[in-house]
């Protein structure tokens, strides 16, 4: 019995003339020795090798039947490769047999191998024509390629999906996203694209750390997950940004989708045992209307996102083209703001608290001013929420900070009496990572106690996650820093949490002093918080005193302090200092 493979013979059984001659002894040896030696590399390679003739085995070396889980007896003679391919493989199988058979020169062919146990993997087959006891066959090699595929898989995965989340990135969104636009330009359907952003996650990460931030992001992608169907595709571009593109989707399907999106946040998450609660804001763009490819889809949708934040946050916004302009206005007040920092265009201005026992002044407030060279005089609430927007909130409240504490001490050091320096503090830069730091460097430079700086926070702002805001309160309040609730009653406090936070101070907003004298709500409300005030041992101030009215209503129900126009508005530190010497409301 023969096996030839290419050039070279291995002769199994030998006739007796193949060694009647002479010499015959000798060759009979060396060949025997070449077929010991190839019958023990044939069993010792680490790849499968096997021999077919009449489709079945003829020879199986030990490597091929442990991948397979067979013993050697089981194979030869009684199974061929149709035993141990999966079905829908025979057919090409069958054709390569044929044409090994015909003589036809073989080549690498990628097959799927079921085991014994019926156990599937990928396998490389090489298989060459061939002669084995003087007849035609095939033999070949079968290598398990598992570890290369599951590597082609990681690649490809790492290429094509977002790492953290396991949602696809950019680069297959626009892969996607090219389908989905042959469609529908075939089909004259539309496609919407939702640009959803989380609502203040940096300050998860800054908080909580970046683990708990990344754990949030997963169940995040898990929730939002649940609500395409399978031939829409959710991306993540980064951070916290998430892209939708859901073919056939005109503008009302749209809208219901977003009001399902945002139904998703509306229970709480509970991550690393903390209890989250984060909104989203979503802009849509429609093709082909705002839009003929993704970028400039991609692009209007995250306009119309930023308008949704402008809007108050956790809503949606549908594209509009004239969303453009106001995009460049907000570029170039970014840009403008930016160029004020640096060329020191911002002034304080501010307004004298007053003490409603004795007429005192025994603090200030620092108001914001935007001293632009061209426009003048520019109020805050032209240009805060573009600084919140953008993070020069921080840059810009650190600035405040600095310069009030150090005008206090100004005015103590040129022998005026002390006051308190009160100083509003935004959600987000209260939120940002060092920010008592930052506070007690400010204190540092100007020389200013702690004691005479007091900090005014929104009550949204405190209890929007306020076990995490706590740590930050408690931070302050150990450094010797008043704290106070601004804008008190707009919110939703709770009398639990109230009773936790090192608060000083409430401040009652504005809204409920307007029309105190006629309003029997009003003054239900500022009695109220006034009563609540004195019971938790907190001082209260009155914001927006206009009149002798309002006043005297206050002083009734027993508010501590207050501020308005009916004293003053807000004044340079020169203006200031004029009062402080003066005291024109003592004893009034």
């Amino acid at each position: 019995m023969t096996l030839r493979v290419g050039e070279k013979t291995l002769e199994q059984e030998r006739t007796d003339d193949d060694v009647g001659s002479a010499g015959g002894t000798g060759c009979q040896a060396a060949s025997t020795e070449q077929e010991a030696m190839f019958r023990t590399t044939m069993e010792a390679a680490q790849v499968g090798i096997f021999v077919l003739q009449d489709q079945r085995f003829k020879y199986v070396n030990p490597y091929l039947t442990k991948l397979l889980g067979y013993a050697e007896e089981e194979m030869l003679e009684h199974m061929g490769p149709l035993d141990v391919i999966v079905a829908d493989q025979h057919a090409y199988v069958v054709e390569q047999m044929r044409l090994r058979a015909a003589g036809v020169a073989g080549h690498r062919y990628e097959l799927q191998i079921v085991r014994k146990d019926g156990s599937t993997f990928p396998a490389m087959v090489v298989g060459s024509p061939s002669v084995f006891g003087g007849r035609v066959a095939s033999v070949g090699t079968l290598t398990d390629i598992s570890m290369q595929k599951a590597a082609e898989l990681r690649i490809r995965e790492l290429a094509d999906y977002d790492v953290l989340t396991g949602l696809p990135n950019r680069r297959l969104l626009r892969e996607r996203f090219v389908q989905m636009l042959a469609a529908a330009e075939r089909e004259k359907t539309e496609i919407a694209v939702i640009f959803l952003d989380l609502d203040h996650f940096k300050r998860v990460n800054d908080s909580l750390g970046h683990s708990v931030g990344d754990e949030l992001l997963c169940e995040v992608a898990r929730r939002l997950d649940s609500v395409v169907r399978r031939i829409d595709t959710l991306a993540r571009l980064g951070g916290d940004e998430f892209i939708f593109a859901m073919p056939g989707f005109h503008t009302a399907a749209a809208a219901e989708v977003a009001h399902r999106l945002i139904e998703v946040f509306g229970r709480p998450f509970e991550i690393a045992g903390h209890e989250l609660s984060i909104t989203p804001s979503l802009g849509i763009s429609i093709y082909p209307h705002d839009g003929l490819d993704l970028e400039m889809l991609l692009k209007n949708a995250d306009t119309a996102m930023y308008r949704a934040k402008e809007m108050g946050r956790n809503n949606f916004q549908f594209y509009a083209s004239e969303m453009n302009t106001s995009t460049l206005d907000r570029l170039l007040m970014e840009s403008n703001l930016r160029r004020a920092l640096v060329q020191r265009e911002f002034i304080l201005h501010y307004q004298p608290l007053v003490c409603l026992e004795n007429g005192l002044i025994v603090g200030v407030e620092a108001l914001i001013r935007w001293q632009h060279p061209e426009l003048g005089l520019i109020m805050p609430d032209r240009f805060i929420h573009v600084a919140e927007e953008t993070g020069l909130i921080n840059p810009i409240g650190d600035w405040v900070l600095c310069e009030a504490c150090r005008q206090a001490q100004a005015w103590s050091e040129s022998g005026l009496p002390s006051v308190v320096m009160a100083v509003n503090v935004a959600p987000v830069q209260f939120r940002q990572s060092g920010f008592v730091e930052v506070v007690a460097g400010a204190l540092a430079a100007s020389g200013l106690d702690a004691s005479r700086l007091e900090l005014e926070l929104t009550e949204r702002t405190v209890m929007h996650d306020a076990d995490i805001n706590l740590g930050t309160l408690s931070a302050l309040h150990r450094m010797g820093v008043e704290l106070s609730l601004d804008d008190f009653g707009t919110g939703y406090s709770s009398l639990a949490y109230l009773k936790r936070f090192p608060v000083g101070k409430l401040k009652i907003d504005r809204s409920f002093v307007h029309d105190l004298e006629t309003d029997p709500d009003d003054w239900a409300i500022a009695s109220t918080i006034v009563s609540m005030g004195r019971s938790l041992r907190l001082t209260v101030l009155a914001e927006g005193v206009e009149t002798s009215e309002q006043l005297a209503q206050l002083r009734k129900m027993g508010c501590d302090m207050a501020q308005g126009y009916h004293f003053s508005r807000p004044l340079l530190a020169a203006g200031v200092a004029d009062m402080l010497r003066l005291q024109p409301f003592a004893n009034r």
